[in-house]
C-alpha cells in the first residue's frame, strides 16, 4: 500500500465531495480499483468504511443552514435497510458482475445529467 497513493486518493474524493455532494462510489471507488488494484468487493466495502468520515464536511454544511436534518434522518433510515439488502446481495455476486452492474450504474447517471433536466 502507498500511503501518497492512498492520500492522493482521499484527497480527491473529499474535494469532489465537499464540492458536489458525490459519494465514495462516483469518485473514490474507481480510483482504489485503478490505483490500489482493489477488488470491486474490496473498494465498495472500503468506501463504506469511509462515509461515516464525511460527517466533517457535513457539518461545514450545517452551520451554513444547508442540511434538513428531518429529511436527513428519514432518508437515513431507508439507507440502513437499503444499505443492509445491497451488501448482502452485492457480495453473493462474483466481481466481475459487481464491477459491470456498477459500470452501467455510473454510466445511467452520467447520461441523465448530460441530456436531461
Amino acid at each position: 500500500m502507498d500511503i501518497l497513493t492512498c492520500l492522493g486518493i482521499g484527497l480527491a474524493g473529499g474535494v469532489l465531495s465537499g464540492l458536489m455532494g458525490v459519494g465514495g462510489g462516483i469518485v473514490l471507488i474507481p480510483l482504489m480499483i485503478i490505483f490500489l488494484k482493489m477488488t470491486q468487493h474490496q473498494a465498495q466495502g472500503t468506501s463504506l468504511a469511509i462515509i461515516m468520515l464525511s460527517l466533517v464536511s457535513m457539518l461545514v454544511y450545517y452551520k451554513k443552514g444547508h442540511v434538513n436534518l428531518g429529511i436527513a434522518a428519514l432518508i437515513g433510515v431507508g439507507f440502513i435497510l437499503g444499505g443492509l439488502i445491497g451488501a448482502y446481495v452485492a457480495t453473493s455476486l462474483p466481481d466481475h458482475i459487481l464491477k459491470k452492474i456498477f459500470a452501467v450504474f455510473l454510466l445511467i447517471v452520467a447520461l441523465k445529467m448530460l441530456f436531461f433536466k
